[in-house]
């Protein structure tokens, strides 16, 4: 078998047949500072999202961004460097970020969710990187870092969203100005676009390049001088696909739920939801998002060497299927004595669910770095895997939300039939999850990795 080639009889990794690697600290640490931009920014807007649509009377509409553009950012990262596609997407997300929250309009929304779309492809670009500092015998031990930076974000992000929305009424001693009665959501733009700008200086003066072609790996006596990048086509192994199709999976499962939730918490109790405020809304967040990132870093390295990766992602899919059983619960609950303590334990349970979903992102993110044909393209795999993510992400929503307001309209199943179809999609897929290999597959070119060292 070529020694090049990753395919489906590729020898698995065993458990512990390899000394772990120290980390490099700094660099990891900057890549987590620039990847906490991603769901602060994303879940900012989750607690005031349904009043602004709401106020701009688009209840029809739909703004949600296709961002199509993954593999082209993470294709330019392999040729280019990480480094300077990361500053741009980082400037790019703090303009779109200002944007929104001057935002009147149904299409000035679209224009600014799809100017961050297509401006941003750091998604796909710091997996990369995180790939390129990290090798099997530390990966699992990284990426709970990042699903731990993903989880904080979650937290800050709703925080921000919640606690700074209409400033003129929370805040009217500071903010009594006809600026921000006029623009009520652009303080939390403001407030994350800074912090944004705080990590682009972060990595400007201090990340240092990590893609292979760029960092002098070539000059090593393991490396062949005339590889590079492979053609979009010879991404189209097994390996890949199957990982990628399970990504895309727990994406979409992801994104329906999380738009599903703030709506749930923000409609009337009468019509199937909490009535929660926005700010009350963005603790909820927070605390999940909080409670994820605590168990991460407790138990992801520990449970991935004792049960393997396939299964806490597998447990990861299926953690959606009592998370959705739920939610017509609550609803009954609070439609008969309110939202009383019952309800606030159920709460409970779901975040605790959903902290098994965090987990699986950091199966699938090792299955897809580890199903690179080689590390130069190790850009592209990520690309192609947040450009087919990105479209479950585009759909997920308007599904989830379209459903809802179908159940609650049509009042199918007493208005909970949303609940049981996203019950009977989440049993689906499992399906594809059991396919993947018990570990990841062993990784080509595994010797080019030069800066998994624990000194930067």
């Amino acid at each position: 078998m070529d020694n090049n080639t990753v395919n489906e009889e590729t020898t698995l990794l065993s458990r512990n047949n390899k000394k772990q690697q120290g980390l490099p600290k700094v660099q990891i640490s900057i890549l987590l500072l620039l990847r906490l931009c991603e769901p602060i920014t994303g879940r900012s807007i989750s607690p005031y999202i349904n009043e602004l649509v709401g106020g701009l009377d688009i209840i029809g509409g739909d703004e949600r961004k296709v961002g199509h553009y993954g593999v082209a950012w993470s294709r330019l990262s392999d040729r280019i460097g990480r480094k300077p596609v990361l500053l741009f997407g980082l400037a790019g997300v703090s303009l779109s970020m200002l944007l929104f929250g001057l935002s009147r309009t149904f299409w000035t929304l679209v224009i600014s969710r799809c100017l961050c779309g297509f401006l941003n492809g750091n998604t796909g670009v710091m997996k990369s990187a995180m790939g390129d500092l990290t090798d099997s015998s530390n990966r699992a031990r990284a990426f709970s870092f990042l699903s731990i930076n993903w989880a904080v974000g979650s937290s800050l992000g709703p925080l921000m969203g919640g606690s700074f929305a209409r400033p003129h009424e929370r805040f009217p001693a500071v903010f009594a100005g006809q600026f921000w009665i006029d623009y009520p959501y652009f303080l939390p733009c403001l407030v994350v676009s800074s912090f944004i700008g705080f990590a682009f200086i972060i990595a400007l003066l201090s990340l240092k390049e990590t893609a292979p072609r760029h960092r002098g790996d070539v000059s090593s006596p393991h490396v062949r001088p005339a590889e590079g990048p492979v053609a979009l086509r010879g991404l189209l192994i097994y390996p890949v696909l199957i990982s990628v199709s399970n990504y895309v999976t727990l994406a979409f499962l992801d994104i329906m739920f999380n738009a599903l939730l703030p709506l749930f918490f923000a409609m009337p109790i009468e019509i199937g939801g909490l009535g929660f405020e926005p700010s009350t809304i963005g603790y909820i967040l927070g605390i999940q998002g909080l409670c994820s990132g605590t168990l991460q870093v407790l138990f992801f390295p520990r449970l991935i060497r004792r049960f393997g990766v396939r299964s806490i992602f597998v447990k990861g899919i299926m953690s959606f299927i009592p998370a959705y059983m739920l939610f017509p619960l609550m609803n009954i609950i609070a439609r008969r004595s309110g939202v009383n303590a019952i309800v606030w334990t159920i709460i409970a349970l779901v975040i605790s669910l959903m902290s098994f979903r965090s987990m699986g992102y950091g199966c699938v993110s090792m299955y897809v770095i580890a199903s690179s044909p080689n590390k130069h393209s190790l850009g592209a795999t990520n690309g192609l895997a947040q450009t087919s993510v990105s479209l479950a992400r585009a759909l997920g929503p308007a599904v989830s939300t379209s459903l809802f307001a179908l159940s609650i309209g049509s009042n199918l199943l007493g208005g909970y039939a949303v609940h049981a179809i996203l019950v009977v999609i989440s049993c689906l897929a499992i399906l594809p999850a059991v396919c993947l290999p018990e570990q990841v597959w062993e990784e080509k070119n595994s010797s080019e990795t030069g800066t998994n060292t624990s000194t930067d």
